[in-house]
């Protein structure tokens, strides 16, 4: 059976070159980058080589760069960190943020931190001057992600940075979605925080990386041996921090074309799409202000669960919003802070396009959609010539629990 893979917002391929780069550090300079002796000092020059790459990419100094496990320990340390080290205990953030900002944020409110969760519009752009006013109010951070990883809204975070900066709040933005595929400075971009993670950007899984401006206030969260000039206890992943800075180097590289490639890929799916009746895109428009390679897909009468599974049995790999959650039946947090109805939010199907997507892949998607919308819609409890608001008044029944 064909199998074809659209699900790159939740993971991505490592790489053959990556890969290529990674195998000495798993087979013959295996040192402990902390040891004194030659095969120590090799691991050592091969991360701080690494940190160099990853820095000049950012427009960061090296010894601003954090090696970590990935986005989700990023954004905790960022919270946790800036806010073990304020005496301002309040954060502020959005309503579309990732579990791992969203989650932590509510875990610090019980601990006694004060937290704002600030509104987004119809496209999931956050109200810039409700965070305005939220940073009225002393805060020790705001966090706000660059993009969003089920929608693919890219939010204006220069101008939220810059605020940050008159306020003295700390801005740390979850980049986890964006870093390979946007340009980002961080300097221009007024961030003094930032979470990414490699195996978005076709880097091994398990390593990811902080900026962390010089002169920020925050504190690590693991304690050890004192790694990472102390913010990152815990013996460095070396194949691991060399698969992910040429896993980058290649992103950058390529970045343009891609992007380009892949604006065309999601405008042949979105036009096949607008065939079948009772659709829609969630988020903005493709080619504004969103990443290249999302398109989360809305359908009347239809669940999205259904779909995901209907689409795996045909070959194609797809979602209903992102892979930290899909065990959860309730409607996306992302898509019901868009004000979407619970029943037209169940209905999403994230598509997001890679490397390796051709235009046949595209096309094959959507004939398969289109068939399974059909199927589905041909069993669901609304039936030609009724009222929509009986098929709104069961969803909502069903799933008020």
């Amino acid at each position: 059976m064909k199998r074809i893979y659209l699900d790159h917002a939740a993971t991505t391929p490592l790489d053959a070159r990556v890969l290529k780069e990674m195998e000495p550090y798993f087979l013959e300079n295996y040192g402990n980058a902390s040891s004194l002796h030659s095969f120590g000092r090799e691991a050592r020059e091969a991360v701080e080589k690494s940190r160099e790459a990853v820095a000049k990419i950012l427009n960061a100094k090296p010894d601003e760069i954090v090696f970590n496990s990935g986005g989700t320990e990023g954004d905790n340390t960022a919270l946790r960190g800036v806010i073990k080290a304020s005496k301002t205990k309040r954060i502020v953030t959005s309503k579309i943020e990732h579990h791992a900002v969203e989650h932590t944020s509510k875990e610090l409110e019980k601990e006694g931190a004060e937290v704002e969760f600030v509104e987004v519009d119809s496209e999931g752009f956050v109200d810039v001057a409700a965070i305005e006013k939220a940073l009225a109010k002393e805060t020790a951070i705001a966090s706000i992600m660059h993009a969003n990883n089920e929608i693919g809204t890219i939010e204006p975070i220069a101008e939220i940075g810059e605020m940050c900066r008159e306020k003295g709040t700390i801005f740390h933005t979850d980049a986890v979605q964006s870093v390979g595929k946007e340009k980002i400075d961080v300097e221009k971009m007024n961030i003094d925080l930032l979470s990414a993670s490699g195996h978005k950007f076709y880097g091994p899984k398990g390593v990811g990386f902080m900026y962390i401006k010089k002169g920020t206030k925050i504190l690590p969260i693991l304690h050890g041996g004192g790694h990472e000039k102390g913010m990152r206890s815990g013996t460095e992943n070396v194949a691991g921090i060399v698969g992910l800075a040429k896993a980058l180097e290649i992103a950058e590289n390529e970045r343009e074309k891609e992007t380009a490639r892949e604006k065309k890929l999601a405008e042949r799916l979105v036009k096949g799409i607008s065939e079948i009746g009772n659709s829609w895109v969630n988020g903005p428009e493709i080619g504004s202000k969103r990443l290249s390679n999302n398109i989360n897909l809305g359908f009347d009468f239809v669940e999205g669960e259904s779909m995901v599974f209907m689409m795996d049995e045909k070959g194609i790999a797809c979602s209903t919003g992102s892979a930290c959650s899909t065990k959860d039946l309730n409607p996306s947090h992302v898509l019901m802070a868009i004000n979407l109805k619970p029943w037209k939010a169940h209905g999403s199907l994230r598509i997001t396009t890679g490397r390796g997507t051709t235009e046949k892949d595209i096309d094959y998607a959507v004939e398969s959609i289109s068939e399974i919308v059909k199927r589905l819609r041909e069993i669901s409890p609304l039936r030609k010539g009724k009222d929509i608001s009986k098929f709104e008044k069961g969803f909502e029944e069903r799933h008020s629990h």
